[in-house]
């Protein structure tokens, strides 16, 4: 899948392919990635975004296809002679040099003069917050700290392209939620391009400014975070990206400006037309958040079902209930505790209603 505006992005990649042997790894890869961008590649294990962040860096070659940086074509180009640094899941400090020799380490290699060496290191230690660390060993450091070491370590070279791979994957999950913020801030600051793998969709929504789906070495999808996850292209993207309800059914009713799904548990009406050709199948995403539940009947029309509720999840800021309509569909359905002491009235077996409007569906084709 092409990525539009191709001719204007910083970084770009032509139609990019990586084989092993018999198996397609990268297939066909084409994207645009503007200077100063956070970026990131989003898939589960095996589909291919850790192959082409390795391309990028000079690991891998392509099988076919070209990768320009700033207009440079990096074909033949060696990784430790490429404008780009790598950090990778286990940040690769040396265990035995303290902090401050670990961010030198790359500068001492280029031979830079010591007071431009210190200056810079200097400047990466105030920038990641860690002057007074200087002299730890990574031992000495919490895992947070460690991930800023190995970043700062990356930056001091001034590199054009920052390539990130799981950055956060070693951290335990409420750190690696603070460190996100602190990642991004750092890296707007600098104001380094950036491409970042992750398999965390919760870690690609809140740190990239876009998002490319990848699946089984192709692109399904670019677009910000909210357009994957309010207007996915494909039941791929919709069901990898947070969690939805797909009702597959046949397009009913195809006008301009609304559409009808027939599905097992009903005609569902949706707020757009397709474009498309009666009786074709079709499947409507609705996000559970969306949705809404109560006991008694809802004063509107449309797209309103019932069922019996067979599961009830507390999340703390959020209840799920889990609904199982007439037709034996399961319907997710998200409600937000909004107030300390409000407890629902709506409990296991309960037979309840619930409904959506029809600008909250999405109808997929694929």
């Amino acid at each position: 899948m092409a990525d539009k505006g191709m001719e204007q992005g910083y970084l770009v990649t032509e139609h990019l392919v990586k084989r092993f042997d018999e198996a397609m790894a990268v297939d066909d890869v084409s994207l645009s990635i503007a200077k100063g961008e956070i970026f990131a590649l989003l898939g589960s294990s095996g589909c291919g975004k850790s192959t082409l962040l390795r391309m990028l860096a000079g690991f891998e070659q392509p099988t076919s296809g070209r990768i320009l940086l700033g207009g440079q074509d990096m074909a033949g180009i060696a990784p430790h002679e490429r404008p780009i640094n790598m950090m990778f899941q286990s940040y690769a400090l040396f265990p035995h040099l303290d902090v401050w020799e670990n961010i030198a380490f790359g500068l001492k290699r280029e031979g830079l003069p010591r007071p431009d060496i210190q200056r810079r290191v200097g400047e990466m230690l105030d920038l990641v917050q860690l002057g007074e660390f200087a002299k730890r060993k990574p031992h000495q450091l919490s895992g947070g700290q460690q991930q800023r070491v190995a970043l700062a370590r990356s930056l001091a070279k001034r590199p054009k392209l920052l390539l990130l791979d799981e950055p956060l994957g070693a951290l335990d999950k409420k750190l690696r939620e603070q460190t996100q913020f602190e990642l991004v801030n750092i890296i707007e600051q600098v104001g380094v391009t950036c491409v970042m793998v992750t398999h965390d969709q919760e870690e690609a929504m809140t740190m990239a400014n876009r998002i490319a789906v990848m699946s089984r070495g192709r692109v399904l999808q670019v677009g910000s975070p909210q357009e994957v996850y309010e207007h996915p292209a494909n039941r791929f993207v919709a069901d990898f990206i947070g969690n939805v309800n797909l009702f597959e059914g046949k397009l009913n009713v195809d006008e301009a400006d609304h559409c009808a799904v027939l599905t097992k548990i009903g005609e569902i009406q949706v707020g757009h037309g397709v474009s498309g050709t009666l009786n074709m199948p079709v499947a409507l995403a609705v996000r559970p958040e969306k949705l809404e539940i109560s006991k008694e009947r809802p004063p509107v029309a449309r797209n309103v079902f019932s069922g019996q509720v067979k599961e009830i999840a507390y999340f703390g800021s959020y209840s799920t209930y889990i609904v199982v309509a007439s037709d034996g569909t399961r319907v997710r359905i998200t409600e937000s505790n909004t107030s300390r002491d409000g407890r629902s009235q709506i409990t296991w077996d309960d037979t309840v209603f619930f409904w959506w409007d029809d600008a909250a569906g999405i109808v997929l084709r694929d």
